[in-house]
């Protein structure tokens, strides 16, 4: 058999630990169903947990006078990398109690889990893991996957609410010992489990009467301040009835007044209609007397229009005669307007012309530089055949004056001269012919020397395109390169992120189906609440003695409420029990109800 790694099976049992811790807080703060103190066992142990999991693989800090190893360095971290847990840390500094590393790493945790971000927190470690590395050991817990299940499991520590006094424990001097007693079960402890869950639902039982019982009372006096209010508004409303009905009665008085004073108005405007109407007849009459001299002026008028419309009337026809000598003239002018345009077209295109004939003469004159260049050119090549020539004459005039002084010498010899002279002419002309050659192929050379120039210019500008193109790939595959180690390094995170959000979903499914159970049984609880709405609860206060058999209570001898009638009896007088209707589940019952209901069952049977 191959041995196992300690370190693995450390961080298997810290796993399992803390599996079981956050499980076990969670299902009894569910039941619970209330706030969490700081001296309820089951937190207690998850803190001792969490403390022994960041612990393990601790780098050992040596210091002047001892050895330092204390969660509290990798816990300032979060600071850094998650700017919200500042506050936290200045909190837990700020405290006055704590002197030790340990007791700020302890409060830290207690209020983190107070602020429903532990997972969070915890979460940023995890991913830094360069900077995990400076305080933890390479087989460490946190550093390895089990720390991410734990914080995939912590998420689900954000159901439970935590009221915690951090200020005044002692949590420099606490001895973290996991108890395991804890996570044991044994059946006594079922047993008091099924009882603490029934004394749970006893209570939140008489929690809820009592919350009903101070809505009543809350809209009771809500009522009664309601009826004084309508009471004050009411009393209000008959003042102002009061003040509305004195207001009526002044109107009516000041309309008496105004009908009297509207009569006396109207006497009045009679009046003065009787006599407008005697000053309008007068006026009549001065009228018509008026009119038939008016009558006279508009004929003597009438004959003066006569006149002057038949004077209008040639002053219109010359007019007419004027307007048409006008028309001729507009029409005169627009020819000559015409023929200016003609004219002034013609001489834009003569303009052009000239234009056109300026940009012939350029480009001639151009052609001429040009021409006269290459005569230039012919110049000099002929001025250096003429050297040329100059030189093959000087040198036919030393060989004739050679030949002279030979035939002078030599007068036998004449045919061979002739010979010889013939065939130097003959060489001659084949050396012209090769002048001639000669300088046909230098100018060809010449011409191939400037293509190889410009081809060369052309090589060189590609091949600096090239290497400027290389450079630029070179560049480009640097960055491919590094972008792909980013790529794979973001995989690699993905991978990780994944795995996470995998056992961060188990962990929340596992939740979800605890809380739909806590939800089923809350659901029952309150339809046992609405069938037990009708009774009337008596107070655990008002009950002293025992109904039945009327002893005191005490702390041996305790009470407990009959579901069916609601009173108060010892546990010898209610060790009973029976499904009512409002529970299909068996329930507490008195003695007395106990025996109705049989008797009841009994009578309803054939």
């Amino acid at each position: 058999m191959a041995t196992k790694d300690p370190t693995a099976v450390e961080r298997a049992n810290l796993l399992n630990m803390a599996k079981l811790s956050i499980k076990g807080l969670i299902e009894s703060a569910l039941s619970f169903g209330r706030t969490l103190d700081s001296d309820y066992p089951p937190l207690q142990q998850f803190f001792v947990v969490m403390e022994h999991c960041l612990k393990h693989g601790l780098k050992v800090r040596k210091s002047f006078l001892s050895y330092n190893k204390t969660i509290w360095g990798p816990l300032e971290l979060v600071e850094k990398l998650y700017p919200e847990a500042e506050e936290i840390g200045a909190s837990v500094r700020d405290l006055p109690g704590l002197k030790t590393p340990l007791g700020r790493a302890r409060a830290w945790l207690r209020l983190a889990l107070m602020q429903k971000k532990m997972a969070d927190y915890l979460r940023c470690l995890i991913i830094q893991r360069d900077l995990l590395s400076e305080f933890y050991e390479y087989h460490a817990l946190m550093m390895e996957e089990e720390g991410a299940v734990i914080v995939g499991l912590l998420v689900g520590l954000n159901v439970i609410d935590a009221n915690l006094c951090v200020k005044g424990e002692d949590l420099d001097s606490q001895v973290g010992v996991i108890d395991f007693s804890m996570y044991l079960k044994n059946e006594e402890d079922i047993g008091n489990k099924e009882r603490n869950v029934q004394i749970a639902a006893i209570l939140d039982q008489k929690n809820y009467v009592e919350e009903l019982n101070r809505q009543l009372n809350s809209t009771v006096s809500s009522l009664h301040s309601r009826v004084d209010s309508l009471e004050k508004s009411n009393t209000k409303l008959i003042e102002e009835l009061a003040i509305a009905k004195n207001n009526i009665i002044k109107l009516q008085e000041e309309n008496h007044q105004l009908r009297s004073e509207n009569k006396l108005i109207l006497m009045k405007t009679q009046q003065h209609l009787e006599v407008t109407k005697v000053d309008v007849e007068t006026e009549l009459q001065t009228y018509k007397h008026s009119r038939q001299g008016l009558d006279e002026m508009y004929n003597e008028a009438r004959k003066q229009l006569r006149d002057e419309s038949q004077l209008r009337q040639d002053v219109e026809n010359e007019l007419a005669v004027q307007v048409s000598m006008k028309h001729e003239i507009e029409l005169a002018m627009k020819l000559l307007e015409k023929d200016i345009h003609e004219k002034q077209d013609t001489l834009i295109g003569l303009r052009q012309q000239l234009e056109e004939v300026k940009a012939i003469n350029i480009e001639m004159y151009q052609k001429l530089q040009g021409s006269e260049d290459g005569l230039k050119e012919k110049n000099e090549i002929i001025a250096r055949l003429e050297e040329k020539t100059n030189k093959i004459t000087a040198a036919m005039r030393q060989l004739e004056q050679r030949l002279q002084q030979a035939e002078k010498a030599q007068m036998e010899a004449e045919d061979e001269d002739e010979k010889y002279l013939q065939e130097c002419l003959s060489k001659s002309d084949s050396l012209q012919k090769q002048i001639s050659q000669k300088e046909k192929q230098l100018v060809q050379l010449e011409t191939d020397l400037k293509i190889e120039k410009e081809w060369r210019q052309t090589l060189q500008e590609d091949l600096q395109k090239e290497k400027d193109a290389l450079s630029h790939l070179r560049n480009e595959t640097q960055q491919i390169s590094s972008l792909k180690k980013e790529f794979l390094n973001l995989q690699d995170e993905n991978q990780q992120l994944k795995n996470i959000y995998h056992e961060q979903e188990q962990a929340l499914q596992e939740l979800g189906n605890k809380l739909s159970e806590s939800k089923l049984k809350i659901e029952d609880i309150k339809e046992a609440n609405k069938a037990l709405q009708g009774l009337v609860w008596l107070k655990d206060k008002e009950a002293t003695h025992c109904k039945l058999c009327e002893k005191e209570f005490s702390l041996s001898k305790r009470k407990h409420h009959c579901r069916n009638c609601g009173e108060i009896f010892c546990n010898a007088c209610s060790d009973n029990e029976l499904p009512l209707p409002s529970s299909p589940k068996p329930v507490r019952v008195c003695d007395a109800c106990h025996a109705l209901l049989i008797q009841r069952c009994s009578s309803n049977l054939p």
